[in-house]
């Protein structure tokens, strides 16, 4: 199949949102995850006659976001242009309760303590449940980094207090 706009924005429609949803996680907020997402699939658009020949392109993607996040640096103007109308939501499911949404933002705060790489090592190999090997990959690093990182960050969210109910646990206790 020839890549062209069609197919990428078939990939658009199909990828953007889990896409965004991995883009939030790394960021911890809505709006630079979503700024993640309009920069990575520009690069994706840039190269789309290389990466619309993958069988899953996704993937490539994927890499593009995580290289991107890890590199990323705050920028004061990020060449966003306001518009009058805003987009349509993605809504149709149910909110959820009041019990989920504070797990998920105590969950949330406790990852942006993380240092990036240790968080991004989590996103992929937890949200995304991506293997070491794959995770490695996309980080460009040696199996044996991702599973310091991975380590260390849950050794960091294990002692953060905030996320059990008895407190922070110790590594004995975890043991």
């Amino acid at each position: 199949m020839e890549p062209s706009e069609e197919t990428f924005a078939e990939f658009v429609e199909a990828a953007g949102l889990p896409l965004l949803r991995t883009a939030r996680l790394l960021t911890g907020d809505w709006h630079l995850g979503q700024d993640l997402v309009q920069v990575t699939l520009a690069k994706v658009y840039d190269r789309w006659d290389r990466a619309g020949r993958y069988d899953a392109p996704i993937g490539y993607a994927h890499k593009v976001m995580v290289t991107t996040y890890c590199t990323w640096r705050r920028r004061r103007w990020h060449h966003e242009l306001p518009h009058a109308a805003l987009p349509d939501s993605a809504g149709g499911s149910a909110p959820p309760t009041a019990e989920a949404v504070a797990a998920t933002d105590l969950l949330e705060r406790a990852l942006l303590g993380l240092p990036r790489r240790q968080r991004a090592v989590l996103v992929l190999r937890y949200y995304q449940d991506l293997t070491v090997e794959q995770t490695a990959e996309l980080l460009g690093c040696p199996n044996g980094t991702v599973t310091s990182l991975a380590a260390r960050a849950l050794t960091r969210l294990r002692a953060c207090p905030d996320l059990w109910p008895g407190g922070g646990t110790t590594d004995a206790e975890v043991r």
